[in-house]
């Protein structure tokens, strides 16, 4: 397989999760309306829920991806995607629309833990950077069209139709996957799946400074994107009243993200991980603070225009903060990278999804929890990278190998 279609579908199998959670913004005020969901904010569970089962999940899929490869684990993942989102156009219920969603999350694990682990098994180092920043670049193309999508796809029929398509992208991804990418897992790798082996894995990823750190960082900063995609409906259709041209402006910042991913991709192997998405880092803390300033003491709400160009500018440092955070943290790693992979993406996943809960049950009517929250998790952030690197920023320490 080439290099181009190696991270066409990595990114394409990454996507599938996106897709589950941007597709169906657009429909969560008629999901909430045929289920009979009262409170506002509650219609957010659709989100926190699939987050959640996602990120537990993806303790289990690193240790079984060790043991018996990166194939088969991932085409179960995609079997689970596909029956649950199929599952969903007989739902009853607000709640068994909550548990079939926590499922599809389990499912869709899979794509998020063993792409890494593929990646990482092929490259290391500036060279795993770069790729992960074009596969991210892919990958923020799915946020582009997502919400569209799903709003075409509402025009067609009822809002179970968002699910079908689902179904359909995950069988046909995984279709490609099954017939051309070989096992990526060297046998000298491979680990024994038993209790000893997995605690002794997850003992390996815990007690290394920088994978730890980077990772609880990356947890923050990911925190303030679920929070925005938790309630993007309400900001930008209950606030600023875009109605169907929601999506737009959703692709909008969308795009900053890709674009972000793409400049990373061409720098990172002359400048580095490190320098990068520490400058990256800085930045975001800088735009969101004259941001939250501007949401906390100027006009109520923030005229449009500047909310989006602050909002922008901000997603594109955070283009070059996630898959850069990523590749550091998963750079010592490479010996056990499925545990890797998995450990850290649970604690991302799940400790993200809480954070973007709170921001987004916070909701109020106005955007400050949103934009005070993304302030605040940069700071946080900022800490955990300072404990990783013993107080040093922009120290070149990756380089090639």
């Amino acid at each position: 397989m080439g290099k181009v279609e190696f991270i066409a579908m990595m990114a394409l199998l990454m996507a599938l999760n996106a897709l589950a959670i941007d597709i169906m913004l657009p429909g969560l005020q008629e999901i909430g309306q045929s289920l009979a969901v009262v409170n506002e904010n509650h219609r957010q569970y659709v989100v926190t829920a699939y987050l959640i089962g996602f990120g537990v999940a993806q303790l289990f899929y690193g240790p079984i991806a060790d043991r018996f490869g990166r194939r088969k684990p991932m085409i179960f993942g995609l079997g689970i995607y596909v029956l649950s989102s199929l599952a969903v156009v007989f739902v009853p219920s607000f709640a068994g629309l909550l548990v079939l969603r926590f499922i599809q999350g389990i499912g869709s694990a899979a794509t998020r833990v063993i792409t890494i682990s593929i990646v990482r098994d092929i490259y290391g180092g500036r060279q795993m950077a770069e790729v992960m920043s074009l596969i991210m670049m892919v990958f923020m193309v799915v946020p582009v069209i997502a919400p569209g999508t799903g709003q075409v796809v509402m025009l067609l029929g009822h809002w179970h139709l968002i699910f079908i398509f689902m179904a359909f992208a995950a069988f046909a991804v995984g279709l490609w996957m099954y017939l051309r990418l070989p096992e990526t897992l060297s046998p000298t790798d491979t680990r024994p799946f038993t209790v000893t082996s997995i605690l002794a894995g997850f003992k390996i990823v815990l007690t290394n400074r920088v994978a730890l750190c980077y990772t609880i960082a990356s947890t923050f900063i990911f925190g303030a994107l679920f929070g925005f995609i938790n309630s993007a409906q309400q900001v930008y259709v209950g606030i600023y009243k875009l109605g169907v041209l929601f999506p737009v402006a959703f692709a909008a910042v969308a795009l900053f993200m890709a674009l972000s991913s793409f400049v990373n991709a061409k720098l990172v192997g002359r400048i580095g991980m490190r320098r990068l998405s520490h400058a990256s880092l800085l930045g975001f803390i800088a735009i969101t603070f004259v941001w939250f300033l501007g949401q906390y003491f100027g006009p109520q709400p923030m005229p449009f225009a500047i909310f989006i160009t602050l909002f922008s500018l901000a997603m594109f440092q955070f283009g070059w903060i996630g898959s850069n955070f990523n590749s550091l943290a998963m750079e010592p790693l490479g010996h056990v990278a499925g545990t890797a992979s998995s450990v850290l993406g649970f604690m991302g996943t799940v400790g993200g999804s809480l954070i973007g809960a709170m921001i987004g049950q916070a909701y109020d009517g106005t955007a400050l929890p949103m934009v005070t929250g993304y302030f605040v998790v940069s700071l946080i952030g900022l800490i955990f990278v300072l404990i990783g690197e013993k107080g040093r920023l922009f120290q070149a320490q990756n380089a090639p190998r």
